[in-house]
Formats: C-alpha cells, sequence, structure tokens
C-alpha cells in the first residue's frame, strides 16, 4: 500500500480534519506503543500501519 492510500483511506474513515489528529495522538500497541504517525516515520509499512488501526477502530470492510 503507499503512503498516499493510506491516507485517503484514513480521511473516508475519520474526516478529513480527525485523520490527521487521531494519526498524530492516538497510541496504538500493536505498533509497539506508538502512534501511526511515528510508526510511519520509524519505516513501518503503510500496510501495516493500516492493519492496527483496522484493528482498533471499526474500519468499514470496503475500506480494509
Amino acid at each position: 500500500m503507499r503512503l498516499s492510500e493510506f491516507w485517503k483511506r484514513m480521511k473516508l474513515h475519520f474526516g478529513d480534519p480527525y485523520a490527521e489528529s487521531w494519526a498524530r495522538d492516538y497510541v496504538i500497541a500493536d505498533l509497539g506503543g506508538r502512534t501511526a504517525n511515528q510508526a510511519l516515520a520509524d519505516g513501518v509499512g503503510a500496510k501495516e500501519v493500516w492493519n492496527a488501526v483496522c484493528g482498533v477502530t471499526d474500519v468499514s470492510p470496503r475500506l480494509r
């Protein structure tokens, strides 16, 4: 998954303004206690981060 696709899905799921805030502030245990932004900055793949987001939120099956 490209980073652009990750952000597209984040914005579709959370809404445009909240997606960036959520990615910056919400700590995910499956990402080693990091936020989505921290994990991406540390080189974790966008697909792995997206899967972690899906694991802690109720993401629509069409976006999974």
